[in-house]
C-alpha cells in the first residue's frame, strides 16, 4: 500500500514552481532591501468574507503591492495612506478568488463527440483560450484543468503566465492516462481507423511511462481514469478501469516527480483502489460505498463532487441529438451521486468545489453552489470548498483561496451577499487576479 511518504514534501515546491511557469516576478517583491514593497492600490470591502477564520467581516480594507496581498486591515484612512490607488468596494461583498478544481477548458459542450473528432489540437487551444477568459470573468481565478487532447491546456497554461490571452491562473494536467478502451480514451471510431489515444497505457511499465511522458511535456498534475464514464463510448461508470498494481504504479511514479494524482473515479471499487493507493483527490465519487467513505475519511483524501452539471446536461443532451448511451448513464448516475453528496457531507469527508465545466457551458461554474447549499452545506462551507480547502488540495495553500499577506490579490465582489443567498455569486461584478482588475 502507498500512501504519502517523505516525497510528498517537495508538493508545495513542486506544485508553486510549475504553478508559476511563464510568469514574471512581482514589481514589488522584496529585494533584500529592510523597506516594505510599495503599496501600488488598496481595495474597501464592505463586507470581507474570510474563508480561513470562517467569518465575514465588515469595513476592511486590503493593501496591495504588486500582484500580492501586504496586508488586511480595519478600513481607516491610516490603511489607505501611501497607496497609489484606491478600489472602492464598500457598496459589495469582497471574498477571495474562486477555485475550480475539476475543468475541461478545451472543451464545448455544444459541440458532440462525433463533431470534436474534426477538431485539431490548435483549435481545441483556441476554443481554451475563449472557455478561459469566461471563467476567470465569471469570478475564478484559479483552475485546475483535468484532462487535453495533445496538451493542449499546456500551451493555454503559458500563455495566460505570458500574458498572451486572460485567464484564470492554471494547474494542467494534460491528456488523462486510461486503459485502451477505457474512459480516458476516444471509443468513437471503428476498428480500421486503428485510433490510439494520447495517454492510452496498460500495464505498470506503460503506466510508468505514461506519467513520465506528461511531466516532460509540462503537467503539473497527473489525471487518470480509474472507472468508466458517463460520456464515453462503450464504458460503465461503475466498472473498475486499471489494476491495483498499474494503480500503484502510476502513483509511485508521479510521487517520484513530485505530482499530486487526481483519479476520475465513479465505482465503489476503483475509488477503493485509488484511496488505498495513495492518490488526493476522488473525482466525481458517484458510487462510493459506506468502505470508501472510512477509507477516504482515514486518508484525509478530497473529494470533487460535480453535482450541478446533470441539470444542464438533462435537459439539452436529447435536443443536441447526444448519443442515447450517454443519456442513459447520465440518468443514472445524477441523483445517485447527490444523495452520496449528502452523505460523504455528513461523514466528514474533505470537500473541494469542481465542476467538470466543458460538460455544461465555461463561464456557469457558480451555479454549482446553490445544489451543493441544496444538499447540505452551509454557504460558508460552500465558499470554503472554492477557497481554502481547493487551494489546500491543490498544493496552493497559501497563495491563492484565501486574501491573506503574501497571497496572490486574486479578488471578486458581488453586490448582495453569498451567506445569505449563495446564488450572489453568480453575478459577480468586479474580479481581480493578481492585482490587475479584469472586471469592474
Amino acid at each position: 500500500m502507498i500512501r504519502h511518504t517523505a516525497a510528498a514534501l517537495s508538493f508545495a515546491l513542486v506544485a508553486t514552481t510549475a504553478f508559476a511557469q511563464g510568469a514574471q516576478p512581482s514589481p514589488t517583491a522584496p529585494s533584500g532591501a529592510s523597506s516594505p514593497p510599495a503599496c501600488t492600490a488598496v481595495v474597501r470591502a464592505g463586507r470581507l468574507i474570510d474563508p480561513v477564520a470562517g467569518k465575514l467581516r465588515r469595513a476592511q480594507a486590503i493593501r496591495i503591492a504588486g500582484d500580492r496581498v501586504l496586508a488586511v486591515l480595519d478600513d481607516s484612512p491610516a490603511a489607505l495612506a501611501g497607496c497609489a490607488r484606491v478600489v472602492d468596494l464598500t457598496a459589495a461583498t469582497v471574498l477571495p478568488g474562486l477555485i475550480d478544481s475539476h475543468v475541461h477548458l478545451t472543451s464545448d459542450p455544444t459541440i458532440l463527440r462525433y463533431e470534436r473528432l474534426g477538431l485539431s489540437i490548435p483549435r481545441l487551444a483556441l476554443i481554451g483560450a475563449g472557455n478561459a477568459r469566461r471563467t476567470l470573468l465569471a469570478g475564478f481565478t484559479t483552475v485546475r484543468n483535468l484532462g487535453a487532447d495533445g496538451y493542449a491546456d499546456v500551451a493555454l497554461r503559458d500563455a495566460i503566465s505570458a500574458g498572451d490571452v486572460a485567464g484564470p491562473r492554471l494547474l494542467v494536467s494534460g491528456p488523462g492516462i486510461g486503459i485502451t478502451g477505457g474512459h480516458c480514451g476516444s471509443n468513437l471510431l471503428a476498428p480500421e481507423f486503428k485510433q490510439t489515444s494520447l495517454g492510452t497505457a496498460d500495464g505498470p511499465d506503460e503506466v510508468r511511462k505514461a506519467v513520465r511522458q506528461n511531466v516532460r511535456y509540462g503537467a503539473d498534475v497527473i489525471k487518470y481514469c480509474g472507472t468508466g464514464g458517463v460520456f464515453s463510448k462503450g464504458t460503465q461508470p461503475g466498472m473498475q478501469q486499471f489494476t491495483a498494481e498499474e494503480v500503484t504504479a502510476l502513483v509511485d511514479e508521479s510521487r517520484m516527480h513530485g505530482r499530486k494524482v487526481a483519479v476520475h473515479a465513479h465505482g465503489a471499487a476503483g475509488i477503493k483502489v485509488a484511496l488505498r493507493a495513495g492518490v488526493d483527490t476522488i473525482e466525481h465519487a458517484s458510487l462510493i460505498d459506506d468502505e470508501g467513505l472510512e477509507l477516504a475519511k482515514k486518508y484525509k483524501v478530497y473529494f470533487s463532487m460535480d453535482i450541478y452539471n446533470t441539470d444542464y446536461t438533462q435537459s439539452e443532451s436529447k435536443r443536441r441529438g447526444e448519443l442515447e448511451e450517454f443519456i442513459r448513464k447520465d440518468q443514472m448516475i445524477g441523483e445517485i451521486q447527490r444523495r452520496n453528496f449528502e452523505r460523504a457531507l455528513k461523514a466528514g469527508i474533505r470537500m473541494i468545489y469542481g465542476t467538470d465545466a466543458g460538460i455544461y457551458p465555461h463561464g456557469d461554474n457558480a451555479r454549482q453552489f446553490a445544489v451543493m447549499v441544496r444538499y447540505g452545506m452551509t454557504p460558508m462551507q460552500a465558499i470554503q470548498s472554492a477557497t481554502v480547502n481547493a487551494a489546500d488540495a491543490l498544493g496552493l495553500a497559501g497563495q491563492v483561496g484565501e486574501l491573506s499577506p503574501g497571497a496572490y490579490a486574486d479578488l471578486i465582489a458581488v453586490t448582495d451577499d453569498p451567506l445569505a443567498d449563495v446564488r450572489a455569486l453568480e453575478r459577480v461584478s468586479f474580479v481581480m487576479k493578481g492585482g490587475v482588475e479584469q472586471r469592474r
